[in-house]
């Protein structure tokens, strides 16, 4: 290869902010009213916004959001997935994307090749529930047909005997529930304490969007690498594939034909071993001033990988490790600050003291304790005035601790 032919070079400093506008942290938080403009943006950029149950802190779909616009009314995103009783607009469905997310009605054709293969791609109990059991997921969809939106419970399918390192206690009429939501025949209608209420897809998605035709498996397959490749700016296959979970080899051929279609731009990143391509309309921002408290499933550091890569960050979510063996805490969120992950806190809204707590919080090397702490001060008093929550708690835990406390 000629040196006139070699891929562009960048520094991870480059990267890094590459990345950080293509998820819009480049822009500056709006000053006046959030809207329903601010919140398509937000969603158009990181394309889908991934679910979790855990709700210790805050429910991890409206975190996103929050990074990105600071506060802003979470009913308008309720309202957006129809989580509502009386939804005035309804722009995203749930399906697995990443993992659980949220997701444009308009990607619901580029998912259907998943949803074909609700026999083949699930975790085993939904796999087999079909093949071993497919009068009781035919009885299901019928109650769903006859009685729908319905709860799991309503199955009339005990909860079987909690098993020792299992995360979820499933019973059968759940799993049916699930396999056909896998399948795409029924769907999310609405949730109420989020709990899930399923529905026939027929009755909860518009007509029109089901009627859309729907693309070969390998044409939506490159337009999910593509949505990837955008939102992520520059990024290795495996980040790409990671983003909606698509296999490598697909991966691979959707990313060989963006490089010839001109839109993905081959690139050498200074310490990346693999690879990388930037996206070819890409923001090459000089700095970014962003300030965030960052979801463990914000789609800026969910590939945990890719975040050391970026950040030199290493996460681990350790809600599932024992307590004894946790180094930072249960729920702890990195927190960006600049360009960079510059500390993390363990935080836990006590909704019924009206006390956002702050297990413990951490400076990370290099970075100015008391910079850091004033600015995480703010941010927190932000988040703890948007979740309704009236004082800030900060326990004597981690290195941060005590000059954060001082700042609040």
């Amino acid at each position: 290869m000629t040196a006139a032919a070699r891929p562009a070079r960048l520094s991870v400093s480059a990267a890094r902010r590459i990345a950080l506008a293509a998820q819009g942290f480049a822009d500056p938080r709006p000053t006046g009213r959030v809207d329903a403009r601010h919140l398509r943006r937000v969603i158009d950029r990181v394309g889908l916004l991934q679910i979790d149950s855990v709700n210790v802190f805050s429910r991890s779909h409206y975190l996103p959001v929050f990074a990105r616009l600071g506060p802003y009314p979470r009913e308008l995103l309720d309202e957006f997935t129809a989580y509502t009783a009386k939804p005035r607009r309804r722009e995203m469905f749930e399906y697995w994307a990443h993992a659980a997310s949220l997701v444009p009605l308009a990607y619901h054709p580029l998912l259907r090749w998943r949803m074909e293969r609700a026999h083949l791609d699930p975790w085993d109990s939904i796999r087999r529930i079909a093949h071993e059991n497919p009068t009781l997921v035919a009885d299901v969809e019928q109650l769903v047909v006859d009685q729908g939106p319905i709860v799991a419970g309503d199955t009339g399918i005990p909860r079987p005997k909690p098993r020792p390192g299992h995360m979820w206690n499933w019973h059968d009429g759940k799993v049916a529930l699930e396999h056909l939501f896998w399948t795409g025949r029924i769907t999310t209608a609405k949730r109420v304490h989020f709990e899930r209420y399923y529905d026939l897809a027929t009755r909860v998605l518009p007509a029109e969007l089901l009627a859309v035709p729907t693309p070969s498996e390998q044409d939506a397959k490159r337009e999910l690498v593509r949505i990837s490749a955008r939102a992520l700016g520059v990024a290795t296959e495996p980040d790409l594939r990671d983003y909606f979970r698509i296999p490598s080899v697909d991966t691979r051929r959707a990313v060989a034909e963006l490089v010839d279609s001109g839109e993905l731009i081959p690139v050498e990143v200074a310490g990346w071993t693999l690879p990388a391509w930037m996206w070819h309309e890409a923001r090459r921002p000089r700095a970014v001033a962003a300030r965030a408290l960052l979801s463990p499933f914000d789609s800026l550091i969910w590939f945990r990988d890719r975040t050391e890569r970026l950040f030199d960050f290493h996460y681990r979510i350790e809600i599932y490790v024992p307590e004894p063996q946790r180094r930072f805490g249960y729920y702890v969120l990195p927190f960006l600050l600049g360009e960079t992950l510059a500390g993390r806190v363990d935080l836990k809204s006590d909704r019924q003291a009206g006390v956002l707590r702050v297990q413990s919080s951490w400076v990370e090397p290099g970075h100015d304790a008391r910079h850091v702490a004033g600015e995480l001060a703010a941010e927190l008093e932000l988040v703890a005035q948007w979740q309704g929550l009236s004082a800030i708690e900060v326990r004597p835990r981690g290195d941060l601790a005590p000059t954060l406390a001082a700042a609040l």
